[in-house]
């Protein structure tokens, strides 16, 4: 899917990842186009999937969810009907901003957001150890966010 794309479609993608606000006349200013093409590339790029959406980038420490820990988890079962419950039911923990399935010692990594360590305790506890299948679990805790796209 990928080939799919030519040089404009990515240099539209790469500027609404620098800022999704843009209005159509700077974007199409940024490209090298009108804005008439600009916005059939543009649908057509979300249509296709390549653009999911548009977001704000909040300030999580503002909003009081600074405290960010990376958990690894290692499941008692790994058939795919454990992974599905698993998976599923992660999706109902609010403060778990991400998941993913590793290819490791453990089998998911989370990144948690929540607003201390006691806070953070208490998800772990309730929320993360409950889920089905968790077996084991292991946090690390970011000290400083260097860098995050």
């Amino acid at each position: 899917m990928e080939d799919q794309l030519d040089r404009i479609d990515r240099n539209i993608i790469a500027a609404l990842s620098r800022d999704g606000r843009l209005s159509m006349s700077a974007l199409a200013a940024k490209v090298g186009l009108s804005k008439t093409p600009v916005q059939i590339r543009l649908r057509r790029l979300e249509k296709e999937g390549y653009i999911r959406g548009y977001v704000a980038v909040v300030d999580r420490e503002r909003m009081g969810e600074g405290h960010v820990a990376f958990v690894q988890v290692t499941l008692s079962d790994t058939r795919s009907t454990a992974l599905e419950a698993f998976n599923k039911a992660v999706m109902g923990v609010p403060e778990v901003e991400q998941c993913h399935m590793m290819a490791a010692s453990f089998d998911y990594l989370l990144k948690v957001r929540t607003r201390d360590i006691a806070s953070y305790r208490r998800v772990l506890g309730e929320r993360i150890s409950a889920l089905p299948h968790v077996a084991q679990t292991s946090t690390f805790v970011a000290m400083e966010t260097v860098k995050d796209r």
